[in-house]
């Protein structure tokens, strides 16, 4: 049997797994490498993609990145985080204040270290993210939709870094050859944008007593919940713009598949969003955004499946 040290000591290491959201982490590494398979280089085998070790590099850094920034920001909301989300803020405070810290430091260190193994731009890049975050956590966050634009603009950010390393080691007649790819990833980081923002809006109908209590100057807080819903509903109006790119103007093989299907779920979340008003139904509405954002991961692979085994070009024409 384990001692009570032992069992005080696992408990903090599923604390910290907690703090740092560490189901999430996985997930976004994940769709780093499926851009990069799938839209950024679909004329290689996947398997030279993923043993590409810069493109290691650069997804590691920002699973890290994106953890100390999960560390900071629950630094910054833990007596927000008391009254909203009261269970998992009693297993995330097992963890101390200063442990946090000592984590989010270590963290940012190790991500400035492995960075300059790909470039001084790596370095520069993941800095500056990583002082945008704690900006976001310290003093955006508390402001109505800034707050929830920089939010939905950090989530999307990392796959900037795939980007950003694809094409800036590219002469420039080979960027001009490409422009099309990087329509598709930015058409789909939009729509990604789009959904992450809803569903940052989505949270601040759930979180009206905590940050009322907290004085975070959020959207239904000052200007109320139907403001708050139109604006979500505009919102969810206009992820028809970068869709209707990706379905009809280039070619993303099977995946137009998900995207219909995320009209439908779509569709029936803004009903829903009219007719329920208890933080019960937000979370629900929250979780659904949450799985169509999770499935858009998975549903890359659907752009041109046969990239797995033999790399084929992707057509994207106009």
């Amino acid at each position: 049997m384990l001692s009570r040290k032992h069992k005080l000591f696992a408990l903090k290491i599923v604390s910290l797994f907690s703090v740092v959201r560490g189901y999430n982490i996985p997930i976004i590494a994940l769709a780093q490498y499926l851009s990069a398979i799938f839209i950024l280089a679909p004329e290689k085998r996947a398997l030279a993609v993923l043993l590409d070790f810069n493109l290691f590099i650069i997804v590691l850094a920002s699973s890290l990145a994106i953890a100390s920034g999960y560390i900071i920001n629950s630094f910054y909301d833990s007596k927000k985080d008391l009254i909203n989300r009261p269970n998992k803020s009693q297993l995330d405070r097992l963890v101390s204040q200063k442990t946090k810290l000592q984590v989010y430091f270590s963290l940012n260190f190790f991500v400035a270290i492995i960075a300059l193994f790909v470039s001084f731009r790596a370095v520069l890049f993941f800095s500056v993210y990583i002082f945008l975050i704690w900006f976001y956590s310290h003093k955006i966050k508390k402001y109505p939709l800034v707050g929830n634009l920089m939010a939905a603009f950090l989530a999307v950010l990392p796959f900037l870094a795939i980007l950003l390393y694809y094409y800036l080691k590219m002469p420039l007649y080979e960027i001009e050859n490409n422009k099309d790819k990087l329509a598709v990833i930015l058409s789909h980081a939009t729509f990604l944008f789009l959904l992450i923002l809803i569903r940052e809006m989505i949270k601040d109908l759930e979180n009206i007593k905590g940050d009322l209590a907290n004085d975070y100057k959020t959207i239904p807080i000052i200007y109320g919940e139907g403001i708050s819903k139109n604006s979500i509903t505009i919102l969810t109006i206009l992820t028809v713009i970068p869709v209707y790119f990706l379905i009809d103007i280039y070619d993303v093989g099977y995946m137009d598949i998900y995207f219909y299907c995320s009209f439908i779920v779509l569709i029936f979340f803004l009903i829903y969003l009219w007719k329920w008003n208890t933080k019960e139904k937000y979370v629900l509405l929250h979780n659904v955004l949450k799985f169509l954002i999770v499935a858009g991961v998975f549903c890359i692979v659907l752009i041109n499946p046969s990239v797995l085994w033999h790399g084929k070009k992707v057509l994207m024409t106009i």
